[in-house]
């Protein structure tokens, strides 16, 4: 990939502070009494068995759903509960499990699409097709090759979104999360659906992602070997409640976790 300059960042600041987060679905814990800190340029994972709540816990990060109880805070702004819009906006990307691209649309103009936090012009300038408009518009083109360029997607920027392979199409969402310049990147499921050669490509895409574009990441996965080859730290739900945390070589090895998990 090609090389990014990275700013000075104090890696050891607190970016994410979850505290006692919960919510019911008609009566059922979904979520309850969660807690997660997540350090600036922490690369933390988010696992657990299927409906122990891990992607409640995005949709309540992103706005999807507002919590019962609990605070979220993104560095140290109080985003509890806010539009998903706003929550983008202060810096929160996500991705999804089942990729969600614009299909039938240009690669570029997938990117385009997510750099209108940062480029704008009014829709009488998109009608009467001003100066401004232009100069915004070859502005954006230039920022959403600049980024296509860093996942090597450059060379199919004119090729619809469906016509990747799958692998690439799984590059071009992270990219275009990128493109709203997020503090926090939410991965849910990665490497769903990819074969071995492309997981080990999307590991390495990832850990470039945390090392070059000052962006803390915290995902979901059920792959063991991506999660031992990446996260730093680990979170375990069971039942929507917290299993274990910490270093993941110790949450992985802990008898309770071996026991409700990993099935071993």
């Amino acid at each position: 990939m090609s090389e990014v300059i990275k700013s000075d960042t104090q890696n050891d600041k607190l970016l994410l502070d979850v505290d006692t987060l919960g919510i019911s679905f008609g009566g059922l814990k979904a979520v309850d009494n969660f807690n997660l800190k997540i350090n600036r340029g922490e690369l933390y994972g988010l696992i657990g068995p299927n409906g122990a709540g891990k992607t409640t816990i995005f949709n309540l990060l992103t706005g999807v759903y507002k919590p019962d109880t609990g605070k979220i805070l993104l560095d140290g702004e109080d985003i509890t509960g806010k539009p998903t819009i706003e929550i983008n906006k202060a810096g929160i990307a996500r991705t999804f499990q089942n990729i969600r691209l614009f299909s039938d649309l240009p690669v570029i103009d997938n990117v385009k699409a997510a750099l209108h936090n940062h480029y704008k012009y009014g829709l009488m300038d998109a009608i009467f097709r001003t100066p401004k408009y232009f100069k915004t518009e070859k502005a954006m083109d230039e920022k959403a090759m600049e980024i296509l360029k860093v996942f090597e997607l450059d060379n199919a920027a004119s090729y619809k979104a469906s016509q990747l392979p799958y692998g690439r199409q799984r590059k071009l969402e992270i990219a275009r999360a990128i493109a709203t310049e997020p503090k926090l990147l939410l991965l849910d499921e990665p490497a769903a659906g990819m074969n071995p050669q492309e997981t080990h490509e999307l590991m390495d895409t990832i850990k470039f992602v945390r090392d070059n574009f000052d962006t803390t990441i915290l995902l979901i996965e059920h792959d063991m070997k991506l999660v031992s080859g990446i996260c730093e730290k680990l979170t375990v739900l069971n039942f929507g409640r917290i299993l274990k945390q910490g270093e993941t070589y110790e949450v992985l090895h802990d008898p309770e976790v071996i026991k409700a998990y990993l099935g071993d």
